[in-house]
């Protein structure tokens, strides 16, 4: 898992990246990124909805799976942005884990430029 100052805080944080973001587009997912501004430190969420699986234990293996790779990925991952992960395939659960980290790299390098 990520720290804490590097998660979310309540639904008017998310709501405003997904309302003034800018879009970066996968295969298996989608990322919305805002920048902060003066506040220091990125912000991550992962959101894994019951379209992409009926089971709960399922959709949280895949949530922890992500927040792991951007725990690790932190030389992509610029200061001052806000980041939210957006699932919409059910194959990234049982994705080998090089490939999923590469698909999730590869977008936080979109999102970096």
């Amino acid at each position: 898992m990520i720290s804490v100052r590097h998660r979310f805080h309540g639904y008017g944080s998310v709501r405003a990246v997904y309302q003034n973001g800018r879009t970066v587009r996968g295969s298996l997912m989608s990322l919305k990124y805002v920048d902060r501004g003066s506040r220091s430190g990125f912000r991550a969420a992962v959101v894994v909805s019951k379209k992409v699986h009926k089971s709960a234990v399922t959709r949280n293996r895949i949530r922890r799976r992500i927040y792991e790779i951007i725990r690790l990925a932190d030389r992509h991952l610029t200061d001052r942005k806000d980041l939210v992960l957006t699932v919409f395939s059910d194959q990234a659960a049982d994705m080998e884990s090089g490939k999923l980290r590469q698909a999730v790299e590869s977008l936080l390098s979109k999102a970096g430029r």
